[in-house]
């Protein structure tokens, strides 16, 4: 691929300006739902918002009380942000008083044992999800899969991609040049992963009633009453205390191709945990887990980023991508922002778009092991010390501070950032230059935000929290909702009920055989794709 300046010169054209401006989005926010004495509510998925299982906008997560909020696919950021809050104001609705917790740590959460799994009906379908789930509560504990995040799903034009694909010598099809430019974004990300939890990280701080005993070697400080953090700490949620896998690191997941990638996840979902083997598969006729491997899906695989294709009826998500490359990418690093009574604002997005475009349209080598523990290292560093004066860094072996290495960055960005913009908008150039003072001023990041509120309140990170979501849930039970807007939700909740009925009764297999058949599934498609 050409130099990045120079790919983009070539698109500074009214034509070229249109393929770049032709992305498609889509956000999954998480949230807790949090009863009126402001412990984690106990209550089923609310009927009223239809099933978790077939609705299209609104799900569950982890629990029953992990609500996740899933916008239509967009090309424009404000429609979508509109439609997402929609989705909250008619949530919170029907959620009885509950209101919604808008950070990604929980807090006030009782005895772990309690955490309600997220129950999907008594299709085959539905106990698979809810095992898998229950998989996760034996090998990591309950409190880290409560731990909430917002999702970016990321897609460039048709447009732009013939027009990328027109400056190659076409030697290779259409198809595996997505694939192959999609996964050059990835390596690049993941190389620029830590900017994210600098700017957008979130979880400085949280409730000390999360740690519940366990050993950890973070250092913590003490605020207020209950409240741990680390002075220069980003995102908590990405340290060792949230979503971490130890068990995964012996796994070599390569981004160097989407073959080596699916072959890598094929290894992973068959690969045996010693481990996880002594949890029991199938204990006194009870199912724990759905098997004894490292993965026992590959949903299981942590990671920041994803290659993604959208998946056909009973089709896994490796299958989709070998059968015709990768569609999308999933952004898995935004923690939830508590300034936004929908967990993400519009300046955050077009930054995203502009990061994500730069990892795009740059060259993007192969990555080491060398390079594979920089990353690491690097990701580590800014999670748990981002903001720490001076912090250094390194990029291919040589130290860079890291206010260096983002001024840098930023000064690429703003060649996309006028070129999208053209002359009739300045959208991108204003969230660029929004965030740009968090580039030099770390306070200005939302953590260092999050730290000061703390601090100037004298309140403790829950009371602050919580004193958050009762402004948010008053602000959008008074957010106006047409009535069309209203019918066409309520059809939804009604509809989605009505598929899983169906989907329970038409249900042919016991639920033994219809796990073996999936795995066997599974083990013979893999055959065929090696």
């Amino acid at each position: 691929m050409k130099p990045f300046s120079e790919t983009l010169a070539l698109l500074a054209s009214a034509e070229g300006r249109s393929a770049l401006l032709g992305m498609q989005r889509g956000i999954e926010r998480e949230t807790l739902r949090i009863d009126s004495n402001n412990q984690l509510a106990l209550d089923p998925h609310p009927v009223a918002l239809g099933s978790a299982l077939m609705h299209s906008r609104i799900t569950t997560d982890y629990s029953e009380a992990l609500l996740e909020f899933i916008t239509p696919v967009s090309g424009d950021i404000d429609e979508m942000l509109k439609g997402l809050t929609e989705t909250h104001a008619f949530a919170l609705r029907h959620l009885n008083g509950q209101k919604l917790w808008p950070v990604s740590m929980p807090c006030y959460v009782g005895d772990e044992q309690k955490i309600p799994i997220a129950y999907y009906g008594t299709s085959n379908q539905g106990r698979m999800k809810s095992l898998y789930r229950r998989g996760l509560t034996y090998r990591y504990g309950a409190l880290m899969q409560i731990i909430a995040g917002v999702h970016f799903n990321f897609s460039v034009s048709d447009k732009l991609w013939h027009w990328l694909y027109a400056q190659t010598d076409q030697r290779q099809s259409l198809c595996d040049f997505k694939s192959d430019t999609y996964f050059g974004l990835i390596r690049n990300y993941r190389r620029l992963v830590w900017m994210l939890p600098y700017l957008f990280g979130a979880s400085p701080a949280l409730c000390s009633s999360f740690i519940k005993g366990q050993q950890t070697e973070l250092a913590f400080e003490s605020m207020g009453q209950g409240t741990l953090f680390l002075p220069y700490a980003t995102s908590l949620r990405m340290s060792d205390l949230g979503y971490t896998n130890k068990e995964q690191e012996q796994l070599s997941i390569s981004y160097n191709s989407l073959k080596d990638y699916l072959n890598g996840i094929r290894t992973a979902i068959k690969l045996p945990s010693h481990k996880f083997a002594g949890i029991g598969v199938k204990v006194d006729g009870e199912y724990r887990q759905l098997n004894a491997n490292i993965l026992q899906i590959e949903n299981e695989f942590y990671a920041p980023i994803r290659a993604k294709r959208v998946t056909k009826d009973s089709e896994k998500p490796s299958e989709a991508l070998a059968r015709a490359g990768v569609e999308y990418i999933e952004v898995r690093a935004l923690d939830v922002n508590p300034f936004s009574p929908v967990g993400v604002e519009a300046s955050q997005l077009r930054l995203l778009d502009l990061f994500l475009l730069y990892c795009l349209l740059s060259p993007s080598p192969i990555t080491d092991d060398a390079g594979e523990k920089e990353i690491a290292a690097n990701l580590k560093a800014v999670v748990l010390e981002g903001r720490k004066p001076g912090l250094m860094l390194q990029r291919q072996g040589v130290a860079i501070s890291r206010l260096q290495w983002m001024q840098e960055l930023f000064a690429e960005l703003a060649q996309v950032a006028v070129l999208l913009d053209g002359t009739d908008s300045q959208q991108y150039q204003e969230a660029l230059a929004y965030w740009q003072q968090a580039v030099i001023d770390p306070d200005k990041t939302l953590s260092g935000r999050v730290l000061a509120n703390l601090a100037s309140s004298g309140q403790s990170h829950g009371a602050w929290v919580k004193g958050l979501a009762e402004q948010y849930r008053q602000q959008l039970l008074d957010y106006p909702l047409s009535d069309a807007t209203i019918a066409a939700f309520e059809a939804e909740a009604a509809a989605s009920i009505a598929k899983q009925q169906q989907m329970e009764q038409e249900d042919q297999l016991s639920f033994d055989d219809f796990l073996a058949q999936y795995f066997a599934t599974a083990t013979t498609k893999d055959m065929q794709l090696t």
